[in-house]
């Protein structure tokens, strides 16, 4: 009985072990965005 949860452990822990290195030699790629800064326009403003 121990034996099966020791395998079922260690199981457990080599897919976590794979499944962090996927991620690490695969990362997923950045949500890019473009940014769009608002430049105040002062040029036409009576002063």
């Amino acid at each position: 009985m121990t034996r099966i949860v020791l395998i079922v452990v260690a199981l457990l822990i080599l897919a976590a072990a794979g499944g962090l290195l996927y991620i690490g030699a695969f990362p997923s790629d950045p949500k890019t965005q473009t940014i769009e800064k608002r430049v105040p326009n002062d040029r036409f403003q009576v002063r």
